[in-house]
């Protein structure tokens, strides 16, 4: 290969293991949330999906309806903190990506 292919694999190469970083990190995203009283702790992933639930001693004595709400608000504030770390990265990603899209190969825009 010349040295223009040369550079051009290298630079797809790199914008390929940053895209596969990328996708690593948002995979690996989980937050937990307690509710005020501690009797429910809820896990969710990156899209919010519930990964994890439990209920503390007590929980029980709710009643079927009030820990339903519970266990419900305590995921979709979970949920929240999820989409707002989800799009911080996001938003990080594609400005640096952007940089690395643009950048040339002797190092000048």
């Amino acid at each position: 290969m010349n040295w223009a292919m040369d550079e051009l694999q290298s630079r797809a190469t790199t914008q390929l293991g940053r895209l596969h970083d990328f996708s690593d990190e948002l995979a690996r995203i989980r937050v937990r949330e307690s509710s005020a009283d501690d009797l429910i702790t809820v896990e969710v992933d990156g899209s919010g999906a519930m990964t994890g639930l439990w209920l503390a001693d007590g929980a029980g004595e709710l009643g079927g309806a009030r820990l339903g709400s519970a266990i419900v608000a305590t995921a979709m504030l979970a949920a929240q903190r999820a989409f707002a770390r989800r799009a911080a990265m996001t938003e990080d990603f594609t400005a640096s990506f952007a940089e690395l899209v643009q950048s040339r190969p002797d190092g000048s825009r």
